[in-house]
């Protein structure tokens, strides 16, 4: 017989907030990294005004045969070296679509990191190596795929996409609970309208207030250059690290030192909310205004609306 699901198991509940903050961590990926948005601007470029010499661009005839014979842009598909020195973004839209790594081009001697993350474009050289590289594996995939598809090239970056995400995750997780938190403000702030500017760091509000995600503390709201907020996370499960993970939060909190008129909260899972942890943050309560379960956050609506009323957003 299948075991039956309790929703109030604590087992339960630690792996649904591992489960939210997995998703959520993924989706913030898919819009930093603007893989829709990039595949969006490369549709509007002229592609047959650009001079296709696919030898020198390490394209196959049989694969460039298929894509123009299935009408698709060979833009869409093959990357060119003046579209990666003119589009920021777009070497990381073709090396998803070869499907390969960031580290495994650092191994070849063709890193890409800044192409893809900064404001850098490669010079001309490493721009013509790229493109023959990439459009090599590009055109290989092509030539083996035996009914061509175009909905598969969004698949391809995606699979590349979640590739990365995963290590990205892996070195992220003992972030979740931030992570889990952040989309549950940007969730709020986006169903109000309040934003004005959303970047990685912070949000600005229309109203001029500005909420910080960094660390000690981990979130923080700012009016007018002062600390107001202060929002700390701790989303270890460890109950014998307990007392040292408050002692933590307690020095990460520090707002009041520069704001004594400033509000602290402290958020836990809630395995660790032990007895111990509780008679300790009763101890500390000058220091810890607020305290919340990262559970009832996710899961009730009305504790939810408590912590906004707190944020004031």
């Amino acid at each position: 017989m299948a075991k039956k699901i309790n929703q109030k198991d604590t087992n339960y509940k630690t792996w649904h907030i591992d489960q939210l903050a997995k998703s959520e961590f993924f989706h913030q990926k898919l819009h930093e990294w603007k893989l829709v948005e990039m595949a969006e601007q490369l549709e509007t470029i002229q592609g047959e005004s650009l001079s296709w010499d696919r030898l020198a661009l390490g394209i196959s005839e049989n694969a460039w045969n298929k894509v123009i014979h299935r009408g698709i842009k060979p833009v869409i598909v093959f990357a060119h070296p003046e579209i990666l020195q003119t589009i920021l973004g777009s070497t990381a839209y073709y090396r998803m679509l070869a499907m390969v790594s960031q580290k495994s081009m650092n191994q070849i001697g063709g890193s890409v990191t800044n192409f893809e993350t900064g404001t850098k474009f490669p010079d001309k050289e490493k721009a013509d190596f790229l493109a023959s590289h990439l459009n090599q594996i590009i055109s290989h995939l092509i030539e083996i795929d035996k009914n061509l598809n175009a909905r598969e090239f969004d698949i391809w970056r995606g699979m590349s996409a979640g590739s990365q995400a995963q290590g990205s995750w892996q070195n992220a997780k003992g972030e979740q609970a931030e992570i889990l938190l952040r989309g549950i403000i940007e969730k709020r702030i986006n169903r109000k309208g309040l934003a004005k500017e959303v970047t990685t760091t912070e949000i600005v509000l229309k109203n001029g207030k500005i909420i910080t995600f960094s660390s000690e503390p981990d979130i923080s709201i700012l009016e007018n250059g002062l600390i107001r907020i202060a929002v700390e996370v701790k989303g270890g499960i460890d109950t014998a690290a307990v007392l040292e993970r408050v002692g933590a939060a307690i020095k990460s909190l520090r707002a009041k030192e520069e704001n004594p008129n400033s509000i602290t909260i402290l958020i836990m899972q809630e395995v660790a909310f032990s007895a111990t942890a509780q008679r300790d943050i009763e101890l500390n309560k000058d220091a810890i205004n607020h305290f919340f379960k990262l559970e009832q956050l996710v899961d009730n609506e009305a504790i939810r609306e408590q912590f906004f009323d707190l944020l004031t957003i």
